[in-house]
C-alpha cells in the first residue's frame, strides 16, 4: 500500500465520524454508570439501601475488573483481538449486566425466590472476608447483591470499552489532532453523566408513582443503542484495517513480557498514580454528589400544580443543556470570530438560562447535572492546545489544585449557606462547575500521554493496566464514603440530614495527592525528555498533512 493512496482516517468526516460513534457509546455507558446516583435518597426508602449497602454495590461495578484481573485480560484481548472485536465484545457485556441490575431493582424481583437464596446467601465469602474485599457482607439487602453482580459483569465491559476507545482514537487520530479527538469524545460522554441526573429522577417518578426500575430500563435502552453504534464501528474500522493492510489483529502478537517494560516505565506509574488518585475524587463523589446536595442546601419543591413541577420543564431543561453543550462545543471550530463568539455567547445566556431554571425547579439532581457543561465548552480548548502547544504534565497540576479548591468548598463554605436558597445554590453551581472545568483537564492531558510513555503495539495494555490501578480507587473510594457517612451519622435515619464533611476532606486529600504526583511528574518529564511538556503536533506534521485536511 503506497503512501499516497487516501485511506479513511485521511478524511476528516470520517475519522471524526468514527470518534462520533465510539463517543455516543460511551455516553451511554456513562448514563448507566451513574444511573441510580440521583435517587440513592429512593433507594433507601424504596429498596432499604443504607449508605453502606449503596457504597458498596456502587464499588462493585470494578470489582472483577481489580480482584479478578479482567481489565488485564481485557488489555491482552484488545491487543491480540483489536479495537473492533472487543468494543463490540464490551457493548455486549455491557448490556447483559444491565440487565440484570435491572431485574434486581425491579417489583418482579421483590418476593422471588432468589431475592430469598440471595438473603441467605452470600453473607460470607472465603478469603475476600478475611482480606476485607468481599463484595458483599452479612445483612445487605438481597436486592443489592444482584444489582452489584450484575454492576461487576456491566464494569468489567465499561472498562474494556474504555480502553478499547481510548486505543481507537489513538489508531484514527496518531499524528493528527489526538489530544483534541480524546478530549471531545470525553466532553460528549460527560454529558452522559448530566443527562442521567435529570433523567433518573424524571423516569423514576414519572406518572406520579415512584419506580427505581424505571430509571434503570431507561439505562439499559440506551446500552442496546451502544452497542449497535459499536457494531457501526466494526464496519468502519474493518474497512480502514482492508485499506491500510494493518491487519491489526495479526501483527506485532502481544507477549507477556512486554508489560514488564510498561511496569519497569517511573512515567507511566506516575501518570497511573495520577490517575488512580484523580478519578477517584470524581467519580466516587459524582455517586454521592446530589445526596450532597440535598443535606447542605435548602431546597423546597415547588407546588405540584406549578410548571417548574411538571414532567415538561425537565425535557426544555434538557434541552437548554444541549444547546449549551452543542454550541459551547461548535465554538471551538469556528475560525472566523463573529461565528465563534455569537456561538459562546448563545452558550452562555443557554448556560444561565439552565442555571435559572435548575433554582426555580429546586432540584439537587437537576443542579449537579451542570457538572459537565463546562468541560463541553473548554475540554476541546484544552486539547487543541495540547496538540499544538503542549504543557500536559503542567495541565494535570493545574487540575489537582481546582480539585483541592472544590471538594474543601463542599466541606466547609457550602455548609455555611445552609438557610440562604439563593447563596447556597449560587456557591453549588460555582463550584460544581469549576470542578467540571478541573476534569477536563485530565482527559486532555493525561490520556494523549500515554503513546509517548509506551511502545505502540502494547498501547493497549498500557491502558488497561491504567485503568486496572484507576479500578482499585473506583471499588475502593464509594464504600469508604459510605463507611465514613454511616460512622459519621449514627442515628441519622434522614437521608437527607448526612453530615459530608469528613467524606469531601478525605477526598480533598486524594487531590492534595495528585498536585504533588504532578510535581513529580514535571520533574521525570525533564529529567528524561519524555515530552509531556510537548505538542503533538509538529510543525512539520502540520505543513505534510495540510492536503490531507482539506
Amino acid at each position: 500500500m503506497t503512501n499516497n493512496v487516501k485511506t479513511l482516517r485521511d478524511s476528516a468526516a470520517m475519522r471524526w465520524t468514527a470518534l462520533l460513534l465510539l463517543a455516543l457509546a460511551m455516553f451511554c455507558s456513562y448514563i448507566f454508570m451513574d444511573i441510580l446516583s440521583p435517587i440513592k435518597d429512593l433507594m433507601q426508602t424504596e429498596r432499604g439501601w443504607d449508605s453502606l449497602a449503596f457504597g458498596t454495590m456502587q464499588g462493585s461495578e470494578v470489582f472483577l475488573n481489580v480482584f479478578i484481573f479482567f481489565l488485564i485480560f481485557a488489555g491482552i484481548i484488545l491487543d491480540k483481538m483489536g479495537v473492533r472485536f472487543t468494543a463490540v465484545l464490551s457493548g455486549a457485556v455491557m448490556l447483559v449486566g444491565a440487565i440484570i441490575k435491572w431485574y434486581a431493582v425491579s417489583d418482579s424481583f421483590v418476593g422471588s425466590g432468589l431475592e430469598k437464596w440471595f438473603t441467605e446467601n452470600l453473607n460470607y465469602i472465603p478469603l475476600f472476608d478475611e482480606l476485607g474485599v468481599s463484595p458483599f457482607y452479612e445483612g445487605m439487602p438481597a436486592s443489592a447483591k444482584v444489582a452489584a453482580c450484575g454492576f461487576m459483569i456491566f464494569g468489567c465491559g465499561c472498562e474494556m470499552a474504555g480502553i478499547t476507545v481510548s486505543r481507537g482514537i489513538v489508531k484514527w487520530f496518531k499524528g493528527r489532532e489526538m489530544a483534541l479527538a480524546m478530549g471531545s469524545e470525553m466532553a460528549l460522554a460527560r454529558l452522559g453523566v448530566a443527562t442521567c441526573m435529570i433523567f433518573s429522577p424524571f423516569f423514576a417518578k414519572l406518572g406520579g408513582s415512584v419506580s427505581v426500575s424505571r430509571s434503570v430500563a431507561f439505562g439499559v435502552v440506551l446500552l442496546c443503542i451502544a452497542l449497535i453504534m459499536f457494531v457501526v464501528y466494526f464496519f468502519m474500522d474493518k474497512k480502514l484495517d482492508k485499506q491500510t493492510g494493518e491487519a491489526e489483529e495479526k501483527d506485532d502478537p502481544f507477549k507477556i513480557k512486554d508489560i514488564g517494560k510498561i511496569l519497569t516505565d517511573s512515567g507511566f506509574w506516575i501518570v497511573a498514580l495520577l490517575c488512580v488518585l484523580y478519578y477517584s475524587a470524581i467519580f466516587p463523589f459524582q455517586k454521592y454528589a446530589v445526596n450532597m446536595l440535598q443535606c447542605n442546601l435548602t431546597l423546597t419543591e415547588p407546588g405540584a400544580d406549578s410548571f417548574w413541577a411538571s414532567p415538561s420543564v425537565t425535557i426544555v431543561q434538557y434541552i437548554i443543556m444541549l444547546v449549551v453543550a452543542a454550541a459551547g462545543f461548535a465554538s471551538n471550530f469556528m475560525k472566523k470570530k463573529g461565528p465563534k463568539y455569537g456561538l459562546l455567547a448563545i452558550s452562555v445566556i443557554a448556560l444561565i438560562t439552565y442555571c435559572y431554571m435548575g433554582y426555580m425547579r429546586q432540584s439537587a439532581e437537576a443542579i449537579f447535572a451542570v457538572f459537565p457543561l463546562l468541560a463541553v465548552l473548554i475540554t476541546p480548548i484544552l486539547g487543541s492546545y495540547v496538540d499544538h502547544k503542549g504543557k500536559a504534565a503542567s495541565m494535570l497540576v493545574l487540575g489537582s489544585l481546582l480539585l483541592i479548591a472544590c471538594h474543601l468548598t463542599f466541606a466547609f463554605v457550602l455548609p455555611m449557606f445552609k438557610g440562604s436558597p439563593v447563596g447556597g445554590i449560587a456557591i453549588a453551581y460555582i463550584t460544581i462547575l469549576v470542578l467540571g472545568a478541573s476534569f477536563s483537564l485530565v482527559p486532555a492531558s493525561l490520556w494523549p500521554s500515554v503513546p509517548k510513555l509506551v511502545d505502540s503495539k502494547v498501547i493497549g495494555s498500557a491502558y488497561a493496566l491504567i485503568f486496572w490501578i484507576q479500578n482499585i480507587g473506583l471499588w475502593l473510594f464509594p464504600l469508604l464514603i459510605g463507611i465514613v457517612l454511616d460512622n459519621t451519622n449514627e442515628g441519622v435515619s434522614d437521608p437527607t440530614k448526612l453530615d459530608y464533611t469528613w467524606p469531601l476532606v478525605m477526598l480533598a486529600c486524594l487531590g492534595v495527592a495528585a498536585f504533588l504526583l504532578g510535581l513529580l511528574l514535571k520533574v521525570i518529564d525533564k529529567k528524561k525528555g519524555i515530552g509531556l511538556e510537548e505538542p503533538n503536533i509538529k510543525p512539520e506534521e502540520t505543513t505534510a498533512e495540510a492536503p490531507a485536511e482539506a
